[in-house]
C-alpha cells in the first residue's frame, strides 16, 4: 500500500437516538444511518475545515454516487451512537468515506458504510476528471499530497 493510501483523517460525531428516527418496534429504522453518515461528514468538515460551500461557491458540487452500508447490531431510543468517519486518501477526482458507527453504552458494532462523492462544475453539472484547486489545496494543508 502506498503512502497516499495509508494517509487518512477521522473525526467522530456524538448521537443520541431521536424518538423520530426508531421504527413501530423501537429500533432505529434502517434510512436512517444515512443521516447518520450526513452527520459524521458534518463533523468531519468542522474538524478539518472541509468547507462543501466554498467548493460551491469556487463552481464544484460533490454528490454522492455510490452508498453502501452494512448492518451489524440495532439501535433504539436514547442509545447514544458515536459515528466514526474516514476520509480515504485517493489520488482520483473524488471523495470517499468510511464510516463505523458504535453503541457508546456498549462499544459493539451496529453498522459499517462507505460514501463516495465526486466533483461536478458548472450549471450543467458536468462531471470533473481532474481535482479541483479548491480541493487539492485542501488535501495540501492537510498532509494528503
Amino acid at each position: 500500500m502506498s503512502s497516499l493510501q495509508e494517509a487518512s483523517l477521522s473525526a467522530v460525531a456524538r448521537i443520541e437516538i431521536r424518538f423520530n428516527e426508531c421504527d413501530p418496534l423501537g429500533i432505529v429504522w434502517h434510512g436512517n444511518y444515512v443521516n447518520y453518515f450526513q452527520e459524521g461528514r458534518e463533523a468531519f468538515g468542522k474538524k478539518y475545515n472541509l468547507n462543501y460551500m466554498e467548493m460551491y461557491h469556487k463552481g464544484f458540487a460533490t454528490p454522492i454516487v455510490h452508498l453502501n452500508t452494512d448492518f451489524k447490531r440495532t439501535l433504539q431510543y436514547k442509545d447514544i451512537a458515536l459515528v466514526e468517519t474516514t476520509m480515504r486518501n485517493t489520488p482520483a477526482a473524488k471523495i470517499i468515506f468510511d464510516y463505523v458507527i458504535r453503541n457508546e453504552a456498549t462499544g459493539e458494532l451496529v453498522c459499517k458504510g462507505t460514501t463516495t462523492q465526486v466533483f461536478v462544475s458548472g450549471k450543467q453539472m458536468e462531471l470533473s476528471l481532474v481535482i479541483p484547486p479548491v480541493y487539492a489545496d485542501w488535501k495540501k494543508q492537510n498532509g494528503l499530497q
